[in-house]
């Protein structure tokens, strides 16, 4: 436990919760982040932990893998003194002030609190979907999408709603062709976005289909999926370079549901233009909070902001 509470107490450690700890840092707040701990589904670092290779981050020209990024991120926050400790909220206390944030048996108090626990991409739960990630699968086409091994080369994407179709749309700028697989006879997406793809001559729909499973090797990655349909019973497989999952994302907010507005996909709500909750001292940025973007760059732009909202929102206290 601290002995004293501290300034600010930024849980995650992303793109959002290390830019927030940098500007809270600078603003000699000395931030506590607490990065998550190894052995939890949300690697510490967040999504990016995942990704191999990111082109769409400035200052990058050659590109930078999401580990480096993420390391080159942490240690610039830790020059200006942010502290990073190996560990989980397992639970918070937000009606009471100073807030309290639990680590399982360990108790910390804090004058504010930066939320940037991120969101979690949603996958089917096959075993090749883990064995093939960074070779081939993928939950973010914009993300990836540009990378090599997809390009000119045939990819399948999962889902039927506007994300699926976003997703797909964005990879026929580099796909030889994308096959769009979904378990009914219709898309849940609008209409404006399930004709757009559907009049894309790059794209074809593989209606009432499932896949069953993803086939590849270690040394190639992902070569094909094998898919069945569900009114016939009927098995093919597709030869593809690149599994794409757009089932959605899980905002990791179920800590905050009993003290934070939550639209009805889970995801904090903020102040418009803001990244102030409905509880005064408590801040939300990235992907938690931003279900539209979902871009490190993005991520990273709320972090700054959710900073400096916290830092005058401390000094205004103050006086």
């Amino acid at each position: 436990m601290n002995s004293s509470p501290e300034k600010v107490i930024i849980l995650g450690a992303g793109p959002a919760g290390c830019t927030a700890a940098l500007y809270c840092g600078r603003a000699d707040l000395s931030p506590l982040v607490f990065e998550g701990e190894p052995s939890d589904n949300i690697l510490p670092g967040g999504q990016l932990m995942t990704t191999t290779e990111v082109e769409n981050f400035p200052g990058y020209p050659d590109g930078v893998s999401g580990p480096q990024l993420m390391a080159d991120l942490k240690k610039q926050a830790e020059r200006f003194g942010a502290r990073f400790i190996y560990k989980t909220a397992t639970k918070v206390d937000l009606a009471t002030y100073p807030f309290v944030i639990y680590s399982n048996n360990e108790r910390y108090e804090t004058l504010s609190l930066i939320i940037a626990t991120g969101a979690s991409a949603k996958y089917l739960g096959l075993p090749a979907e883990k064995r093939f990630m960074n070779k081939g699968v993928s939950a973010c086409a914009t993300c990836d999408g540009a990378l090599p091994r997809f390009r000119n080369k045939p990819v399948i994407v999962v889902g039927g709603g506007d994300s699926a179709m976003e997703e797909a749309l964005f990879l026929t700028r580099f796909a030889q062709r994308v096959y769009i697989i979904h378990r009914r006879d219709k898309f849940r997406a609008s209409k404006i976005m399930a004709d757009r793809a559907l009049s894309n001559p790059k794209i074809s729909v593989e209606w009432n289909s499932v896949v069953e499973d993803i086939l590849g090797d270690d040394e190639k990655g992902v070569t094909g999926v094998l898919i069945r349909n569900v009114s016939t019973g009927d098995r093919k497989e597709i030869p593809c370079t690149g599994y794409f999952c757009a089932i959605g994302h899980k905002p990791n907010t179920d800590l905050f549901k009993d003290y934070l507005e939550l639209d009805e996909q889970g995801y904090i709500i903020t102040k418009p233009n803001k990244t102030a909750t409905n509880v005064e001292g408590v801040f939300a940025c990235g992907d938690v909070q931003d279900p539209y973007y979902r871009q490190a760059i993005t991520a990273a732009g709320s972090g700054c902001m959710a900073a400096i909202e916290a830092t005058r929102w401390l000094e205004s206290k103050c006086h």
